[in-house]
């Protein structure tokens, strides 16, 4: 992207885009034409995504001013219509838009809420590919609710899970519509600008900044997308099989995070052994400069090959963050190859992360928070809690946005797998978990698909046993434990931790 010099709107105006025509030809007229939808119908946040077309690629060009503070961008978004449309939205909020532009000609546009509409001169018909081009400012300190951006005392980094990818770019805010990404990340000197995927090149600009190129192999759900500017370090190191892993550390805390980011190798070859090559070109974390309570809301976030953390958490004891190190790591397989089809699916990316964390915890003899060392006498005290839950909770693949990241929607899921594994045994478990994660790999899956995997590998209809665990308002049976017993919901139980305080991923049992 080239430097603009130009006058920077007030921060306070950043987002607020009026209705705007642009001088072009006579526009397609959505009242009488085919506007897309502008929702994919998500059943924990319906207004997220638009239906009517699918992106293929986005490609970002952010430029970081570090006198500002604000952030030049261009998005460029490939997408192909799936029916015909006279008007298509993409999600955005807090963005300073400039210019929107149609396959290179300038298209009207307007904001409305969340949503940025675009009105082509004539009607795009189904099936056609086009181009989106959005030129635009943002500012990541301003106040949004929700919002991405990290601040941070020498750039940035961004958080766009759930909801939140598009007060960073406009997207198709949704996992159902992954998609392959580049960026050009342009920044003054002494900063570095990293991405999601691998350096592909390194610009000199000859005036003091660098434009760093990435590209990922792999297409990203929007809400695993990182972005980050600071004065980091870049660590390299090799995994198992030569995977090359990558770290991105404050300069001024390198030395003292090197013991946790050196676990990164074991860690990766653990999990491998249980679920197969790391699905991805390279890892890492990203300790970034802000240690806030109010940075962010959770631990740790999977962005994709590059795991976003506060840096005080991994100053610990191995013992102290081991196993939650493992569940961000499991995230790359269940929730980042594999992306959940709507929020309701959620269970897929946080039980199975729980499942292998706790297993990791438990081999490497470390108690858990409850002071426990089996996932046998875990899932004994969690299956005394499950009618308290699915009362206070509500089932566990049918969470609602307040509860969306509670105990439910870990140790509940946990409990499911769990279930599973007893049901069909280990051998067969794993073979489960192999096939689904082979024939989803790089798209969405859904509950529903996770039930046919498991049914089809197990030789056997497991749809009333997972259902009755994953929708039933009780705890169903424990396969192999018949001893085990539900602790009636009239006694007083520790809830499960709602959001209620606007911090919402700290339930995970592997902390």
């Amino acid at each position: 992207m080239r430097y603009r010099t130009r006058v920077t709107a007030p921060a306070a105006l950043l987002g607020t885009v009026a209705a705007l025509s642009v001088a072009a030809p006579a526009h397609a007229d959505p009242e009488t034409g085919t506007p897309g939808p502008e929702t994919l119908g998500d059943p924990v946040f319906p207004g997220l995504g638009n239906d009517g077309y699918r992106v293929s690629a986005y490609d970002l060009d952010l430029a970081y001013d570090g006198t500002t503070r604000l952030v030049d961008a261009t998005a460029t978004l490939t997408l192909t219509t799936t029916q015909e449309l006279s008007r298509l939205s993409l999600d955005a909020s807090g963005l300073d838009v400039h210019e929107v532009l149609l396959d290179g000609v300038p298209a009207a546009r307007e904001q409305a809420g969340q949503k940025l509409r675009i009105t082509p001169a004539a009607s795009l018909p189904a099936q056609t590919t086009t181009t989106v081009t959005v030129t635009y400012t943002v500012d990541p300190r301003a106040a949004l609710t929700p919002t991405a951006w990290v601040p941070t005392p020498d750039g940035f980094a961004v958080c766009p899970q759930p909801n939140a990818a598009h007060t960073v770019f406009p997207c198709n805010d949704h996992p159902s519509d992954k998609a392959d990404f580049t960026f050009r990340i342009t920044v003054p000197a002494g900063l570095k600008g990293v991405a999601s995927g691998r350096l592909v090149s390194t610009e000199d600009l000859g005036d003091g900044r660098t434009a760093y190129g990435y590209r990922s192999r792999e297409p990203i759900a929007t809400e695993l997308v990182q972005i980050t500017v600071g004065d980091y370090v870049i660590k390299d190191r090799q995994g198992p099989h030569g995977l090359p892993l990558r770290d991105v550390v404050p300069t001024a805390r390198a030395a003292a995070l090197e013991p946790a980011l050196a676990l990164t190798p074991n860690l990766v070859s653990w999990i491998e052994q249980r679920l197969g090559a790391f699905p991805f070109e390279t890892y890492g974390l990203l300790p970034c400069n802000n240690d806030a309570s109010n940075a962010f809301d959770f631990t740790g976030l999977e962005t994709q090959t590059l795991t976003l953390y506060k840096p005080n958490f991994l100053l610990q004891a191995e013992k102290s963050i081991g196993s939650h190190m493992m569940h961000e790591l499991v995230h790359s397989y269940f929730g980042n190859s594999v992306s959940p089809a709507t929020w309701s699916d959620l269970w897929l990316n946080e039980g199975h992360a729980d499942f292998y964390g706790l297993l990791y915890r438990y081999e490497r003899g470390w108690a858990d928070s409850l002071g426990l060392t089996t996932m046998e006498a875990r899932m004994k005290d969690t299956y005394a809690r499950g009618d308290q839950w699915r009362r206070t909770s509500g089932p566990v693949a049918a969470p609602n946005e307040a509860n969306l990241f509670d105990s439910q929607r870990y140790l509940g899921d946990v409990l499911v797998l769990y279930a599973l594994r007893e049901q069909v045994g280990g051998t067969v478990f794993a073979a489960i978990e192999s096939t689904f994660l082979e024939r989803f790999r790089n798209s969405s899956a859904s509950t529903e698909d996770y039930i046919a995997v498991a049914s089809e590998v197990s030789g056997a209809d497991q749809s009333g046993f997972l259902r009755d665990w994953l929708y039933g308002t009780r705890t169903p049976r424990m396969p192999g434990h018949p001893d085990w017993t539900v602790t009636p919901v009239s006694s007083a139980l520790r809830q499960p931790q709602n959001r209620t305080d606007g911090h919402w991923h700290d339930n995970s049992a592997t902390l």
